[in-house]
């Protein structure tokens, strides 16, 4: 299978989070909205990556960025957490607590 519908999938995919991000205020859906666009770059690398097989730098990109996501998830959940302990929300309206 050629190059450009993997390319058209994952400009599909980024589109999906990027709407998700800006249009829900949950911060659970906001993080895996996140998610959904990291994904959505790593297969545009390795779909270019088939184009070149004898060089590997899109998947290894891309295994740098699991490895970042799976960081993110961690940090993300934390605040989450946190965030539900304080407010008894999960609303990115209602993390103001820098606020005085």
């Amino acid at each position: 299978m050629s190059i450009p519908p993997y390319i058209l999938l994952s400009a599909i995919l980024f589109t999906i989070g990027a709407i998700g991000f800006l249009v829900r205020r949950n911060v659970l859906v906001a993080l895996m909205s996140i998610e959904i666009m990291l994904n959505a770059v790593n297969l545009a690398l390795v779909a270019f990556n088939r184009g070149m097989p004898h060089n590997l730098n899109g998947q290894m990109f891309a295994f740098f960025i699991i490895a970042g996501e799976a960081a993110e998830v961690a940090v993300g959940l934390a605040i989450v957490l946190s965030l539900f302990r304080v407010k008894r929300t999960v609303r990115s309206d209602e993390a103001d607590l820098l606020k005085n």
